[in-house]
């Protein structure tokens, strides 16, 4: 598989050769609005329409750190970066409906890369049908280029919290396991060949955003999204709920086939379990209530006397959990 990353971050039109007013010509009109957007971005603040509760989160890329310049295009940075904080919004049951974007880069970065990932973020936004309410430019020292972007959601009813799950509730998930930590995995060996929708989820995650707001009207009692790993995720929503979460690895069967024939049946298996970046929902609900598109993976049940919340796997604690951003030792 040969990865075609785009316009390169050196090289072309360095940035220090344009003021931030042209650059903000360039890079405007290439982002989505929408019927909320009352005032577009131009003026000092963007004005949006929002209802009474409303949801907020935040998220930071950096190069180097969070993504290499070999593996990644700038689209599709701009790509993840929307992706994981509108999965953050869906997780909580809300629909996302704006963003603010932040570039903070070296002046010798190329301007073709900073259009190439103004792109990916629009095309990102476009398809989830969030406007780019603004955001800011700055410059960095040499070598450094950190995106971020803050989302914002609707929610029609109460949020749904990581606190809520209740011993009887099934466990389930929307969306992949394991795909992306498997593309991270190959591309860091130089076998991107091996798996490419792996490789493709790993550069662009595609969270079931709609979920979110689905399992929310069909009374999930917790919700969060697979950023970190299914273990380190399920142990967090079992902490918050004072509960123990216990994964059934029969349900796991097919994820980890899946990745098999790349990887090897126990790196397939740490991958569903721990693999970070999937950015699927994970949610409780009580028995009958789990909606379609969504699959049972284990149970929730309460601690016997003397035992701590978390998160077991086939009634066994494990080591791995996933990944720790303060920890790389984690991954």
């Amino acid at each position: 598989m040969t990865i075609r990353p785009g316009p390169m971050m050196t090289g072309g039109t360095p940035l220090h050769e344009l003021d931030e007013d042209d650059l903000l010509r360039r890079i405007l009109p290439r982002f989505p609005v929408s019927d909320d957007l009352l005032v577009a971005p131009g003026d000092d603040a963007a004005v949006l329409a929002t209802t009474p509760r409303t949801v907020a989160t935040t998220d930071t890329m950096v190069l180097g750190r969070d993504w290499l310049d070999a593996w990644s295009s700038g689209a599709d940075i701009g790509h993840k970066v929307i992706a994981q904080n509108l999965a953050d919004i869906a997780a909580m049951g809300a629909r996302p409906t704006g963003v603010l974007v932040t570039l903070v880069a070296d002046p010798q970065l190329s301007l073709e890369w900073v259009l190439d990932h103004a792109d990916g973020l629009a095309q990102a936004c476009l398809e989830a049908g969030v406007a780019v309410l603004g955001g800011d430019l700055s410059s960095a020292p040499p070598g450094v280029v950190m995106v971020s972007v803050t989302a914002l959601g609707d929610l029609d009813g109460e949020p749904v919290l990581r606190s809520g799950a209740r011993p009887g509730d099934v466990l389930a998930v929307c969306g992949s396991l394991g795909l992306a930590d498997a593309g991270w995995r190959l591309l860091r060996d130089d076998r991107a060949d091996r798996h490419p929708d792996a490789v493709a989820r790993q550069r662009r995650p595609q969270p079931p955003l709609a979920a979110g707001p689905q399992a929310a009207r069909s009374g999930a009692t917790a919700m969060l999204d697979i950023s970190d790993g299914l273990l380190r995720d399920g142990g967090r929503l079992a902490r918050a709920s004072a509960a123990v979460i216990d994964v059934d690895t029969a349900t796991l069967v097919d994820d980890v086939a899946a990745l098999s024939g790349a990887l090897g049946p126990a790196v397939a298996l740490e991958c569903v379990l721990a693999g970070g970046e999937e950015h699927s929902l994970l949610a409780t609900f009580p028995p009958g209530r789990m909606p379609s598109g969504w699959r049972r993976i284990g149970r929730v049940r309460a601690p016997v006397p003397g035992e701590t919340p978390g998160v077991l796997v086939d009634g066994e604690q494990v080591a791995h959990l996933g990944w720790d951003h303060f920890r790389p030792d984690s991954a």
